[in-house]
Order: structure tokens, then C-alpha cells, then sequence
């Protein structure tokens, strides 16, 4: 069974009043997906994209949680945030609204959570940011298992219920059009606008993405780049799909695949 849920901190607020969430573990195309989304009501209620145009309620646009839910609780903040549960999204607000879960092969995800916490992510400490890949690919908390374990709780947690929704990262890059269509469907938008989705669609590219942290055009610290002249410190850095195998040893890729083969069916992953 799921282990139960609460939030007993001032960030409860912030997690809740939601018309739909969104949740993922770290590096699983969070941001492409909010890109799209922000930029599409944007276009549909003819205002200024903003990333967070669907963090406040406001006329015609449904309110938007994104989380990393369980995955935050185990691996960020102190004890005292996990007593408290301040990463947990309420359970008042799962009971009761639709519930979008973003997913990605593992194996990829982890490399580029590794990448993230290595080259973005300034608070790491030192420790972490002197692992190689094929090190912390076994760490309890940072590691692969911990990612697979998580899912499969959201998975238990969540499957049956006919509000809850999966959406896969390479489904979104072999086919961004019809993904996108259904990420839209599943976050309880029933009349989509044609013309709004198409200006999104091309808004939400990669290159222009990239081209949007390269010159701030995101509007926010956090979807910058740590340094413009390494690659690797872009949040919006690769998107590709396999490229694990750039990072890790054989024995890694044979041992992630072991792990990986645990993933729940929900998925539709085959390892």
C-alpha cells in the first residue's frame, strides 16, 4: 500500500486548489509539457506567455499543480520537511482532483537527473557532484531504484481511477501533435483551440525552448542556464531518447535493465 500522505506545512496551500496535477519524477519532461501548456492558454485567452500562467486561478484558465511528489519527500529538504510532509501534495487534493503522471524511461531520466545535479544544481553537495554516473546510479535515495519504486507507488496509488492519466516522454517525441492533444484531453480541456494549439505547438519546440533559457526568455532564474558555454548545465538540454547508453558502463545498463524490468505494466515500458 501507498504510504499515506500529508502536509502539515505552509506549503500545503501551494500544492493544493488545484484543477489538475501534474506530477513526475525529476528530468521526465516536466518542462516541455508546462511550456506547451502555459504557452497554449496563452494563446487561447490572448495574454503574454508566461510559464506560470496557470499557477494562480484566473478567468478561463485552469489552475495547474506540478509536482515531484513522492520523489521530493524522499530525496529534498530535512527531516523536519519530511515529518511535516512539505513536499507531499494533500491528500484532500489528490482525492478529489484529475491527476496526470509524466513518465520516462528511467534509465534516461536518470542520466539526466544526474547531469542536473552535477552541473545546474548548485546546492548538491560536493560529494554527490564527485560521483560518476555509474556511482550514483546505485545510490538509495538519488539512484535508479528510487526512481523506479517511486513510480510504482504513484502507479498503485492511482491506477483505476478513471481521472488518472499517463503520459510518456517518448510518446511526446515521436509524435508531439497527437501527445500533446491527449496531455490537453487528460488536464480536462474538451474543446481544443485548433489555432491556440498549433502557435503552442511551435512555441514549445525544442530549438526554440533552448533559444528561450539561452536569452531569459522564460522570465525566471530557475529556467536558465548555469553557464551558456557548457551544454550540459541547459535545463532544456538534449531531449532525447536512449542516451543512457552515452553515460553508463555496460554493467550500469545490464543492472538499470534489471531494476527498470520491475517498472509497472501502467507504463507500458518493455525492458
Amino acid at each position: 500500500m501507498p504510504r499515506p500522505r500529508w502536509n502539515f506545512s505552509s506549503r500545503a496551500r501551494e500544492l493544493s486548489g488545484g484543477d489538475a496535477i501534474v506530477i513526475s519524477i525529476p528530468k521526465s519532461g516536466r518542462t516541455w509539457v508546462r511550456t506547451f501548456v502555459s504557452a497554449y492558454f496563452s494563446y487561447r485567452t490572448d495574454r503574454q506567455f508566461s510559464i506560470g500562467i496557470t499557477d494562480q486561478r484566473a478567468p478561463e484558465i485552469p489552475r495547474i499543480v506540478y509536482s515531484h511528489d513522492r520523489f521530493e519527500h524522499r530525496t529534498k529538504g530535512t527531516v523536519w520537511d519530511r515529518l511535516r510532509g512539505k513536499y507531499l501534495i494533500p491528500v484532500a487534493q489528490i482525492r478529489r482532483t484529475r491527476v496526470v503522471l509524466l513518465a520516462r524511461d528511467p534509465r534516461d531520466a536518470f542520466v539526466s537527473y544526474f547531469v542536473q545535479l552535477t552541473r545546474r544544481n548548485p546546492a548538491t553537495p560536493d560529494a554527490i557532484k564527485r560521483m560518476t554516473p555509474d556511482v550514483l546510479l546505485y545510490h538509495p535515495n538519488l539512484g535508479i531504484t528510487a526512481m523506479v519504486k517511486t513510480m510504482n507507488v504513484w502507479a498503485n496509488e492511482f491506477d483505476g481511477r478513471p481521472d488518472f492519466h499517463v503520459i510518456r516522454y517518448e510518446d511526446l517525441r515521436a509524435d508531439a501533435e497527437s501527445t500533446f492533444w491527449k496531455v490537453l484531453n487528460a488536464l480536462g480541456e474538451e474543446e481544443i483551440i485548433a489555432s491556440a494549439f498549433q502557435q503552442a505547438l511551435q512555441f514549445s519546440s525544442f530549438d526554440n525552448m533552448q533559444q528561450l533559457e539561452a536569452t531569459g526568455g522564460f522570465g525566471t532564474k530557475i529556467l536558465q542556464p548555469r553557464d551558456c558555454r557548457d551544454p550540459e548545465s541547459f535545463k532544456v538540454r538534449k531531449g532525447s531518447v536512449g542516451a543512457y547508453k552515452e553515460y553508463l558502463s555496460r554493467e550500469s545498463q545490464e543492472f538499470a535493465a534489471q531494476v527498470c524490468a520491475k517498472l509497472d505494466g501502467v507504463f507500458g515500458y518493455r525492458f
